[in-house]
């Protein structure tokens, strides 16, 4: 192997080494690549501990929460020490713990929509695991503005929902839909409880990030079939998985034909935005 590896980096990363659709080249795309995770909490947690074992060299890590008791039951980047301490700073801990191979830059701040296309235009790739519609609205938006693919999922209960959306102008997934294409507008505050108010299964959390982490791995690699174009939803109680067909709405006001969201101005600054999880 010609590829400028270390003999740790070797051991490392040897079971993806003898993939045939990963090998050496596609290990080295992975430890060039960067991507932004929104959210360290439940989603977040898994997400961003298989990205730093798999050696995706750049992670980036914005959340603005602290780490409360009530987290550890599925948050499994922190322990009880990490309690009161800023979420960022103790997932950045465990993935440096994983791999120190790996940038981890935590951003101990609000993902808003003053920040939010200057921060996803750094990376090649989102992924969200925020715990609110307000959230998940402006991470597509400003994804699509930034033309960047964002990798999404969300939890309740004992349900989970994992897609991807890249149809912006170059994405190479322009015919598919945007989150907007399936869910318009978020519903009216109350209308859906969140997992504070409803509950979920701490171990959901781990399948559904599992899953948006390998739709994030596929997407930095070029391997497989995109989740771009279905929206994948699974049923712990059943143990059942569905793979819904979306296309892409003529009308959606974002990424339609005649699209009436030109920016992010459309989003409050001063709504309840956040990524507990």
């Amino acid at each position: 192997m010609s590829l400028d590896f270390s003999d740790e980096q070797i051991q490392r990363y040897a079971r993806h080494i003898l993939l045939p659709q990963v090998g050496g080249h596609g290990q080295e795309k992975l430890l060039n690549a960067k991507v932004l995770v929104v959210g360290a909490g439940g989603l977040g947690s898994p997400v961003l501990m298989y990205l730093a074992a798999a050696g995706v060299g750049t992670i980036g890590v914005i959340d603005d929460d602290q780490v409360e008791l009530s987290n550890l039951q599925r948050q499994i980047a922190h322990t009880t020490q990490s309690v009161g301490e800023p979420k960022v700073e103790s997932a950045a801990r465990t993935l440096k713990a994983i791999n120190p191979d790996v940038n981890v830059i935590p951003y101990n701040d609000r993902f808003g929509p003053a920040n939010a296309l200057d921060l996803i235009a750094q990376y090649d790739l989102v992924t969200d695991g925020s715990d609110n519609f307000p959230t998940r609205f402006l991470v597509n938006d400003a994804a699509y503005f930034a033309r960047r693919p964002l990798v999404t999922g969300a939890i309740l209960r004992f349900d989970g929902q994992v897609a991807t959306f890249k149809n912006f102008p170059g994405g190479g997934h322009e015919d598919g839909p945007c989150y907007r294409c399936i869910f318009r507008e978020p519903p009216p505050p109350g209308q859906i409880p969140s997992c504070s108010e409803a509950g979920v299964l701490g171990v959901l959390c781990g399948t559904v990030g599992s899953l948006q982490a390998t739709e994030v791995l596929k997407e930095l690699l070029g391997i497989g079939d995109t989740l771009s174009g279905a929206l994948l939803v699974y049923d712990a109680l059943a143990t059942q998985f569905r793979r819904i067909k979306v296309r892409r709405d003529p009308g959606c006001p974002l990424c339609g034909d005649a699209p009436t969201i030109k920016d992010l101005s459309i989003h409050d600054p001063n709504a309840e935005l956040g990524c507990r999880g």
